[in-house]
């Protein structure tokens, strides 16, 4: 879900182990990878593994003309009975700048290996972001939409805003805000919202993040909760 999208794919929750690398003659384009793990995979302010821990990982490649493809993957607990065990994202997209203003714009599909054919889990969004550094403080946000939300439960929109702080070189505060409305075969529209610290040293990054909603009859897969992400990136 990355921003990673991102707010994401993608948010982040993120965190990499990366290898990085020039494509071409000119070296305009780059290969990173990454791996994450994390105490819990929280998507949207809602658990995907059981509130269990989760390994996660990607692969990407960008160009210095803005273009952009990748695909990550985190394994996945939806409760006894069901199938799904994986998912996996594939993304691609255009970014760029213009007057200090920075925008994201593309496709994401999300992907569940292994899961029943007829749960139609697997579905896609369109994205547009954009972002804004005040030096102190940075501002983003994005739009997402899908025609066939997860479960083949209809139309479905994502809004999400956020900010973020460097307290130190290494040290860092954001937070963020999500809406999302959905179809009655979905559920309710809620709120999700997180906050977090994260702190980087070499190539690794330690994030410390509190989630919550306000979403009513989740079976406690959307209550508040305190996660703990582990990531590296070269």
């Amino acid at each position: 879900m990355a921003l990673r999208m991102r707010i994401l794919f993608a948010t982040v929750l993120v965190a990499t182990f990366g290898l990085s690398g020039a494509v071409g003659a000119q070296e305009e384009s780059s290969i990173s990878a990454n791996l994450a793990v994390t105490t819990d995979y929280v998507f949207r302010g809602y658990t995907q593994t059981g509130e269990d821990p989760a390994v996660q990982g990607g692969l990407d490649w960008a160009d210095s003309s803005g273009w952009y493809v990748g695909a990550w993957a985190s394994n996945l607990d939806f409760g006894p009975g069901d199938d799904a065990s994986i998912e996996v994202d594939i993304y691609g997209g255009y970014a760029w700048e213009a007057n200090d203003v920075s925008y994201d714009v593309g496709l994401l599909y999300y992907a569940y290996p292994g899961a029943d054919s007829s749960s139609g889990y697997d579905f896609i969004e369109a994205y547009a972001g954009l972002g804004y550094d005040l030096d102190a403080v940075s501002l983003s946000g994005a739009v997402h939409f899908t025609p066939d939300n997860f479960g083949e439960t209809g139309t479905g929109w994502y809004l999400t805003g956020g900010l973020s702080s460097g307290l130190t070189d290494a040290l860092s505060v954001d937070a963020n805000v999500g809406f999302s409305q959905v179809t009655e075969d979905f559920g309710e529209d809620y709120l999700d919202w997180n906050l977090g610290l994260s702190y980087s040293f070499s190539r690794l990054a330690l994030d410390l993040r509190y989630h919550d909603t306000d979403a009513p009859d989740c079976a406690g897969s959307c209550d508040a909760r305190v996660v703990l992400s582990l990531s590296a990136e070269f």
